[in-house]
């Protein structure tokens, strides 16, 4: 079935309080999508961020990210004060996100709402907590003691405590239980306040593409609990670390520093560790894009401790073995499959025979060196079961792409599209229409193209720190009026 979606992560929503949240402007949103006749609202990971505040670098890929808790809500049940509220809402930039004062601040306010919630008492807590026993517990710890210990990473705790001695561990439970509960709570609340999202989502057709992160950061609950998953020699130390090669963007290639998997311990188990975590994610989200979809066929594996990723190599992955078994156990699960960058035929065999619908990114057809009509990513050159984009979060919006390659790229787009115009809006109109025109079953276009933004509006870009994932809708940016030409635009392609 034809439909189409917008890309718009949780973080760059409007609101008060420094950062977007499952909040007003979140319940806003989907009865802007529902009006400008959208199936699908496409988000990126969920998880707490780490260092650098990437959604792909994560403290646990079952948690939720505490800053996306709507205090307004927590106000509503007595749990926070006005004045906790105005005290929130002071002193953050008119634009962007400030993480350091995130960091800092709202932990606090949390704090404050788990002391007057009296949750313990509360039967629905306990059951959340047991229901998520196979994670809840050994990620509250790790973060408990993360907080203890200053925030460093757990590879530098002390030996009992990061190779988890286990009577070193029971006297710490002890020591720290209400800590641990203060962790237990700001996931029940977070994930209490995004089921009301997704259920209302829902009753207005409304929905949602969650994002998996094919890695999860070395400074993790899962690295710390489960590193026999890992490839990690006998004192602990990563042995290889994950990336890309060098090409034409990174001439160094993109060192991401992710441990590697131990795929041979995932075969053993049956991939029970990934099985659980697709799940998770199911259970979530009404469709799963897994990103860097290809390093299940093969992947960049680099030397720990190497400076850049030049000396890397490419190891084969385990294939069609993992999704067999993700399929006979999750058959019903819907995959969109990221398979952007250095695809090779294998790859693309892989990806046909999952079945899943793949990538094309529209800005790539015209970015590209290769001759005109060869790329995959001109649209004449799709089949339906894929996913049109204009953009990914990791390229410019279109207004900034368009005038990054006004000499090279627009021609090919006024031969393309058959224009001869050079007003920039224009010819942003007219991708956005190649886009939804296309054979592809689903459009996902970045709310920022449709906002015009420029380069501003980007989210990320990769191999750099610094300025990314800090990019917020202005409120009321989703007014009726776009709603509308983009329900036009919409009805006229059929989807």
């Amino acid at each position: 079935m034809r439909a189409s979606g917008i890309l718009m992560p949780i973080f760059s929503l409007p609101g008060r309080y420094g950062i977007g949240a499952f909040s007003e402007a979140a319940y806003r949103f989907v009865d802007f999508l529902e009006s400008a006749g959208q199936k699908y609202w496409q988000i990126l990971p969920l998880g707490p961020t780490s260092y650098g505040d990437s959604p792909y670098q994560s403290f646990s890929t079952f948690a939720g990210n505490p800053y996306f808790i709507d205090l307004d809500q927590l106000y509503g049940r007595g749990w926070l004060t006005q004045e906790d509220l105005d005290r929130e809402a002071e002193g953050w930039p008119e634009s962007g996100i400030d993480y350091h004062k995130l960091y800092t601040q709202r932990y606090d306010t949390l704090r404050l709402a788990y002391q007057r919630s009296n949750i313990n008492q509360d039967p629905e807590f306990e059951e959340y907590v047991e229901a998520n026993r196979d994670w809840l517990p050994d990620y509250a710890l790790f973060m408990a003691l993360k907080d203890r210990f200053g925030g460093v990473s757990f590879v530098h705790w002390e030996e009992k405590i990061r190779f988890r001695d286990p009577e070193t561990l029971r006297t710490l439970e002890e020591e720290m239980q209400e800590e641990i509960r203060f962790q237990e709570f700001m996931q029940y609340v977070f994930h209490e306040h995004w089921e009301n999202l997704r259920r209302y989502a829902g009753e207005h057709g409304i929905g949602f593409i969650g994002d998996i992160p094919i890695y999860v950061s070395e400074d993790s609950a899962e690295v710390w609990t489960h590193p026999e998953l890992f490839k990690m020699d006998e004192a602990g130390n990563k042995v290889s670390v994950a990336g890309c090669p060098p090409d034409a963007f990174a001439v160094t290639g993109q060192l991401w520093g992710n441990p590697i998997y131990n795929w041979d311990a995932h075969r053993e188990t049956g991939y029970d560790w990934w099985i659980r975590r697709l799940r998770a994610c199911m259970e979530m989200f009404d469709v799963v894009r897994i990103d860097h979809f290809r390093g299940f066929e093969s992947f960049y594996e680099i030397p720990a401790g190497d400076p850049t990723a030049e000396r890397g190599v490419w190891t084969k992955g385990p294939g069609m073995d993992f999704f067999r078994a993700v399929q006979e156990a999750l058959p019903d699960m819907k995959v969109i499959a990221e398979d952007l960058g250095f695809i090779t035929d294998e790859v693309r065999q892989m990806v046909k025979d999952t079945g899943y619908p793949n990538m094309r990114v529209l800005e790539f057809a015209f970015d590209s060196n290769e001759p005109s009509g060869n790329s995959i990513y001109y649209p004449y050159n799709y089949d339906r079961n894929c996913v049109v984009y204009l953009g990914t979060h990791d390229n410019d919006p279109i207004v900034a792409w368009l005038q990054k390659f006004w000499e090279t790229g627009v021609p090919q787009i006024k031969r393309y599209a058959d224009v001869d115009t050079d007003d920039i809006m224009e010819l942003a109109r007219k991708m956005i229409i190649l886009a939804h025109s296309s054979v592809a079953d689903l459009c996902v276009l970045q709310m920022q193209d449709y906002l015009r933004t420029g380069a501003e509006g980007r989210i990320n870009v990769p191999s750099t720190l610094g300025g990314n994932w800090m990019w917020r809708m202005a409120p009321g940016a989703d007014s009726p009026e776009l709603a509308a030409r983009i329900a036009d635009v919409t009805r006229r392609y059929g989807r």
